[in-house]
């Protein structure tokens, strides 16, 4: 019977009986053991018989399309707070064979941080969040079970005059954002979050502890951009810090479709991603309901913006490159940097930075995200296109973000994301709703959407952010997927870098332990 079965329905098949037939005592011992803590165990296991089960997998799940009573459950959460205590998690899932997801944040767009169709475990990096900043050195060690906001706090507690050139939200974790790239606002001065890692701690296929000297130049490159989920658990990175000024000012122009927003809009892809490299300026878009209710629906652009400097120095910058946007004094606020980080957090500059310690969202909601680079000007009728398929949907938006600045200037192959040079700006786009029974209506208006775009966007390939991760770009359906079954989604993530990723993944991981639907494949070096 079994002869007659694809592959994937072998695999699926055995790692089920393993699962039924599942040892829980026996895991247990061999984490003790591994672990070397046999007294801590019951405290960093959680079974899905503990209380605390349930709680714990829901408590960082941030898309609610998968916090539901279908979506498949571990066979345990395990909290390390040791790398003793990871290697112990690896080498008894081998054993054991069930395989391990890692959450940082519990950010991951399609959930795979958390949720499997095969038995699994979790490793929950949540209690492994230390920083500890060195202002000398202008250095951090961060464990990557920290979010963003934690990283941020701790910077700021130690200078007013450093940072860190990472993402906006912070309750993201440290971990899937860097191994992913990780920009903000502040790359266009110092790059990417993974441009700026010097080193790293993670724990191998083996259950062997390795830094960047150990792991060799391979893997270390592998790891910042290529998505550390293909090749181990990485549990700490080391930052470079940044100087920023002791004032920095932000600024605001709101615009409809019907005060020019259009043509602004069009005027600002000529212009973004050209401005001074201490000027960030993106453009979110949304649909606005008109309170009313006796007009239609519109289309809203914010032009929201950073500048590392003050006003007196912005204002002639913006009046002699991009004029259109009329930018006032009274748009905008000088602050200092950490203040800025709450500004774009949804915060008051003058709340505490204190409130970046809070791991948990004020909201979540469902969603369907995907992402697009654009090399060359959208037209203004394509525009008007666009808004109209937005207003079909009131909770869509998307967020512009410009590059060029030092963005332009790393090599493409410099790490294993990309998408440097010839980028104007990346595109977000996302919808959000309420209900389960609304998800495929909403999941099918994003690709039409994303359909709708495929014409005025990068091509050969159309090119993706992984952070933003989409499986509708492609994924693998089983464990043996080919090189060129991968490349379908691989290359729109890392273009001509995904050969060496899976160079890197096929020798670092052989027996591809770290598998998951978007993967590096493991494929035999005579065919790459």
């Amino acid at each position: 019977m079994a002869a007659n079965l694809p592959l994937i329905s072998i695999i699926f098949l055995a790692f089920c009986y393993g699962a039924s037939s599942f040892d829980q005592v026996s895991f247990l011992q061999c984490f003790s053991l591994q672990s070397l803590q046999s007294n801590s165990t019951s405290k960093t296991i959680a079974t899905r018989n503990d209380p605390a089960f349930i709680p714990l997998l829901q408590s960082s799940i941030q898309n609610l399309r998968f916090l539901n009573t279908s979506s498949p459950k571990p066979q345990f959460i395990v909290t390390p707070v040791h790398p003793f205590q990871i290697r112990a998690a690896i080498v008894c899932s081998r054993k054991h064979g069930v395989h391990v997801r890692v959450r940082s944040g519990g950010h991951d767009y399609e959930g795979l941080s958390y949720v499997s169709e095969i038995p699994f475990i979790i490793v929950d990096l949540r209690n492994m969040r230390s920083v500890e900043v060195d202002v000398e050195k202008e250095s951090a060690w961060v464990e990557t079970g920290a979010t963003l906001g934690e990283l941020y706090y701790a910077i700021s507690q130690k200078s007013k005059v450093l940072g860190f050139p990472a993402g906006s939200c912070p309750t993201v974790g440290v971990g899937g954002h860097v191994s992913g790239g990780g920009f903000g606002t502040i790359f266009r001065k110092y790059g990417l979050a993974a441009d700026n890692v010097i080193d790293a701690k993670i724990v191998d296929v083996n259950g062997k502890i390795l830094d960047r000297k150990s792991m060799g130049e391979d893997l270390f490159w592998a790891i910042r951009g290529g998505g550390g989920a293909s090749f181990g658990v990485i549990f700490a990175w080391k930052i470079m810090l940044v100087p920023v000024p002791p004032t920095v000012t932000v600024f605001e122009v709101g615009k409809s479709i019907e005060e020019n927003g259009t043509m602004i809009l069009y005027q600002w892809q000529n212009v973004a991603h050209k401005l001074q490299e201490d000027l960030f300026l993106h453009a979110v878009i949304g649909v606005v309901t008109p309170s009313s209710g006796l007009a239609n629906n519109t289309i809203s652009i914010s032009f929201d913006g950073l500048y590392l400097g003050k006003i007196e120095k912005l204002m002639p910058l913006i009046q002699d490159s991009f004029p259109e946007l009329g930018l006032t004094r009274e748009n905008c606020t000088e602050m200092s940097w950490i203040q800025s980080v709450l500004y774009f957090a949804g915060y008051s500059k003058d709340e505490s930075p204190g409130v970046l310690l809070n791991r948990t969202q004020s909201s979540i909601s469902f969603f369907k995200a995907k992402s697009d680079y654009v090399t060359k000007p959208i037209s203004e009728t394509a525009l008007q296109g666009l808004w109209n398929k937005l207003i079909e949907e009131e909770s869509s938006y998307l967020i512009l973000t410009p590059y060029g600045g030092i963005m332009s200037r790393i090599p493409e192959s410099e790490i294993p994301f990309p998408h440097r040079r010839g980028n104007m700006y990346k595109i977000q786009y996302m919808v959000t709703w309420d209900s389960e029974e609304e998800d495929n209506q909403k999941i099918n208006w994003m690709r039409e959407l994303y359909d709708y775009m495929a014409p005025y966007v990068s091509r050969f390939p159309r090119a993706a952010y992984m952070n933003y991760r989409d499986l509708d770009l492609g994924r693998n359906y089983n464990f043996n997927a080919s090189y060129a079954e991968a490349s379908v989604w691989g290359l729109k993530y890392f273009k001509s870098n995904f050969r060496r990723l899976v160079k890197v993944k096929t020798a670092s991981d052989p027996t591809n332990f770290f598998w998951n639907e978007q993967s590096l494949p493991v494929v035999s070096p005579r065919r790459l």
